[in-house]
């Protein structure tokens, strides 16, 4: 998709398949110009109450005379001057959803001096090529009969054509791309989205960006740096593990990295704690953390960023077989610390232990890791919030913040040490579970043990990286929230 700018001198004289124009019953100078150029079309509509202007509202007229556009989409942006951050996403979702089904090639938008409460218009732009970027995924590889590709190829948005203005637009070009490679690796089956395929879709990020350098370890070499958590939980399965590393120098080649750790497990069983039946099939999303890496990696690669980042995924298969790992068995991570694992499903830890202390050899500015990890942040914080733990509060404020601004919004959950007996162990140096209560924070708990020498958090996406109802599908989250951070991060 091409995304312009364009200041709007006179509204009539823009050709396009479709003028958007998000107003209320107040018109400002975009509406009032709108409204002349029809001959008070606008004004008929309001006054016979088919337009109330209400927030996210649509109104759509297929032919309207006095505009070289074909059609004229009206979108309500509510009665106050200044909208909400939530208002805004609302009417942005309604306008794409309207343009989706109109089949148009092309659409012009004009905002009409629309103000958002803490946002400046550059923030603005790079909020809804973001979304229209992201609405164009379609999941198309196992069906025979895919859902059609949307039309829309082109969008003008209303804008002063400056460098700010232009650089907000790419990153949220390069943000809705992100968003859509994580989608896309989360809804790919098990069978197909195995540990190798993603080890093959790293090294594809590699040949595209020639900032991007790909680096995968197999079970032999992780065998031989110690990695024993890590090679627990693939021990049940045919489909070898892989500790895949994309690292990308937008930076000086001795700043020190940002690092992503994620969790791929590409399906989990259970292994010998086998899982319930039912909805098992949503396991194939275990790997969401891992593709939220490697979105990030991509946008990150597509803006330019001046900063160095590595992406670490964790790639395996939680299986049960003769060879599986049973509770009860004790592990020696990379870290040297031994783990008893009393519970083969908490194995999102398990993988992510040995790849945070990998982490430490980079000498990091800071390591985030991403991880489906725990069915207790879903009770804690249902499907909006994602999980957020720190080593250090300041830390967590930041990406706290980084969320509200991409709207992919984190909460802060206690990392306390009161917590941390629960995963105390008589045989081991640690359990890899710590009872029935605060599920959540326990395994943070664990993680914080591999993460003592430098900045870290952790995010927990279980309740958010894939929606669970009838529509289900990937979200792409914590993309945006990473992107974000990043972004904040690189050198001007």
């Amino acid at each position: 998709m091409q995304i312009s700018l364009k200041p709007c001198k006179d509204p009539s004289t823009l050709a396009s398949d479709c003028l958007v124009v998000v107003c209320n019953t107040h018109f400002g100078d975009v509406a009032k110009a709108v409204d002349q150029a029809t001959e008070g079309t606008l004004s008929a509509l309001i006054e016979r109450g088919d337009f109330k202007g209400k927030v996210g509202s649509t109104l759509l007229l297929p032919v309207v005379t006095g505009l070289r556009a074909k059609r004229l989409l009206l979108i309500g942006r509510g009665s106050k001057d200044s909208i909400s951050d939530a208002d805004f996403d609302k009417l942005l979702t309604a306008m794409i959803n309207t343009l989706d089904k109109q089949q148009g090639k092309d659409a012009c938008v004009l905002f009409d001096n629309l103000q958002v409460e803490g946002r400046k218009p550059a923030q603005l732009l790079q909020r809804c090529a973001q979304l229209l970027v992201a609405a164009q995924y379609r999941y198309t590889e196992t069906l025979s009969k895919p859902k059609p590709a949307s039309t829309l190829r082109q969008v003008t948005l209303q804008g002063s054509n400056t460098e700010a203005n232009r650089q907000a637009v790419d990153r949220g070009l390069a943000e809705g791309l992100g968003v859509n490679v994580a989608k896309r690796l989360g809804d790919l089956p098990g069978n197909i989205c195995t540990p190798d395929f993603l080890a093959k879709e790293a090294r594809k990020l590699g040949r595209k960006y020639e900032a991007v350098k790909v680096s995968v370890l197999d079970e032999k070499k992780m065998q031989q740096l110690g990695m024993g958590s890590l090679l627990s939980v693939s021990a049940g399965s045919d489909q070898p593990a892989r500790l895949i590393v994309v690292a990308y120098q937008g930076g000086k080649k001795g700043d020190q990295p940002h690092v992503l750790v994620g969790k791929g497990i590409t399906f989990d069983t259970g292994g010998i704690s086998l899982k319930p039946g039912a909805k098992m099939d949503e396991m194939k999303y275990d790997m969401c953390g891992a593709a939220s890496v490697m979105g990030t990696m991509n946008a990150v690669a597509e803006m330019g960023l001046n900063l160095n980042v590595v992406g670490i995924i964790a790639a395996a298969e939680n299986m049960p077989s003769g060879r599986a790992t049973k509770p009860g068995d004790i592990v020696t991570s990379m870290s040297g610390q031994t783990i008893e694992i009393l519970n083969t499903d908490a194995e999102g830890r398990l993988v992510l232990c040995d790849a945070l202390t990998y982490a430490g050899r980079f000498k990091p500015a800071s390591v985030i890791d991403i991880a489906t990890l725990t069915g207790a942040c879903i009770v804690a914080l249902g499907s909006k919030a994602i999980g957020l733990y720190s080593n250090q509060d300041d830390f967590a404020q930041e990406l706290r913040d980084c969320g509200e601004a991409a709207r992919d919004r984190a909460w802060h959950m206690p990392l306390w040490d009161e917590y941390q007996s629960q995963l105390d162990s008589n045989f081991a140096d640690m359990a890899n579970i710590g009872g029935p209560e605060a599920g959540s924070v326990t395994a943070a708990c664990f993680l914080s043990r591999f993460c003592k020498d430098y900045r870290w958090a952790h995010l927990d996406i279980a309740g958010v990286a894939w929606r669970m109802s009838g529509s289900k599908g990937a979200t792409g989250r914590p993309v945006g929230l990473l992107c974000h951070y990043l972004e904040s991060k690189a050198a001007n």
